[in-house]
């Protein structure tokens, strides 16, 4: 029997919903500390688990039911353990698999927003982050998890003005800066810097004070509330940091916002940015590192913004008095701006 029409593409993109059904269970299971319990507990029933977690125990046990069947447990006659694949979600595993099942459901949601407000070309802004109430607490330890790591091994070493301000020190100033993890990454390795998170959600400014402080860095680092848009400082910065954020105020007055980074830096001071980097050539979006920026830009005109080239960014810092210097990273597709102000 011959197959039926688009046989081979259908079961293409069952498998593509069956990848998704597996990480939607991973998310449940991150969110509500099923995996980290599990792995305390080593084996549990159902019941137990929902105890141990404070969960409601149907909803635990048809979870449970559920994540052995898509490979996230296994089983010891009605005992559950972690499979490989579950133990490899905990959030503080080496190599943690938590920022995965994290994306994954906020790419969801934002597809949802996206399919409904293409509709009417309304754009609510950064807000829809906090229109799910489990995404918003996970986001900055997805991002730590994705990018602190990389940030400390790879891009400090090889940008050198982090080596310079160290041996200067003075104030780092991070704008979003989430749950602080790219401030705490940075005093680890710049022990002569004191810093300054501010970011517009409370959940952030709260888990990164709590953070640092679990840390030992709670009298190295602040964090506040307030509008990256119109930051005020209290004393000039050496270094301001923005880390995946500038498109967020880019399209508010780019030039104007870079204005006010100038004027509250230090004479010597640089703004540093990172940033995807939105390639020239739509074909670029094929290559494999690339594709995700496409998602990521229909995404972020949801929130008002789009991704940035680098050398936009590069040629507005010029414009307003600034050196720039543009550092490549991770295949090419992340990009550091570090704009030196006049000494």
């Amino acid at each position: 029997m011959s197959e039926t029409p688009n046989s081979e593409l259908k079961q293409q993109f069952r498998g593509m919903a069956r990848a998704g059904q597996t990480l939607g269970l991973a998310y449940i299971g991150v969110v509500n500390g099923l995996f980290a319990a599990l792995r305390d507990l080593e084996t549990s029933d159902s019941d137990t688990l929902a105890a141990a977690t404070a969960m409601d125990p149907a909803y635990v046990r048809r979870w449970c039911d559920a994540a052995y069947a898509f490979g996230l447990l296994e089983t010891q006659g009605e005992r559950f353990r972690l499979s490989d694949s579950g133990a490899a979600m905990i959030p503080d595993a080496a190599g943690t698999l938590m920022p995965v099942a994290a994306q994954a459901i906020l790419n969801m949601h934002m597809a949802e927003r996206a399919a409904e407000l293409m509709r009417t070309g309304e754009r609510p802004g950064e807000q829809v982050l906090a229109e799910r109430k489990t995404l918003l607490p996970w986001f900055g330890p997805m991002l730590e998890a994705n990018f602190a790591s990389f940030f400390e091994q790879t891009i400090c070493p090889d940008v050198p003005f982090f080596t310079e301000v160290n041996e200067r020190g003075g104030l780092a100033v991070d704008l979003g800066c989430g749950n602080g993890w790219y401030l705490r990454a940075l005093a680890r390795r710049c022990g002569a810097l004191h810093g300054l998170g501010i970011d517009g959600f409370e959940e952030n400014i709260a888990q990164a004070t709590r953070l640092a402080a679990r840390e030992g860095l709670g009298d190295r680092l602040r964090f506040a509330a307030g509008d990256a848009h119109h930051f005020t400082l209290d004393e000039p910065a050496d270094l301001i940091a923005m880390n995946r954020a500038l498109h967020h105020v880019w399209e508010a007055g780019g030039a104007t916002f870079i204005a006010r980074l100038r004027d509250n830096l230090r004479p010597g001071g640089a703004a540093v940015i990172w940033e995807p980097d939105w390639p020239a050539d739509r074909a670029v979006l094929r290559i494999p590192a690339f594709t995700g920026l496409s998602f990521q830009n229909l995404a972020e005109h949801v929130q008002g913004n789009h991704l940035l080239r680098a050398e936009e960014i590069a040629a507005a810092f010029a414009d307003q008095g600034l050196a720039p210097e543009i550092f490549r990273f991770g295949e090419g597709q992340e990009a550091i701006i570090v704009a030196r102000k006049p000494a």
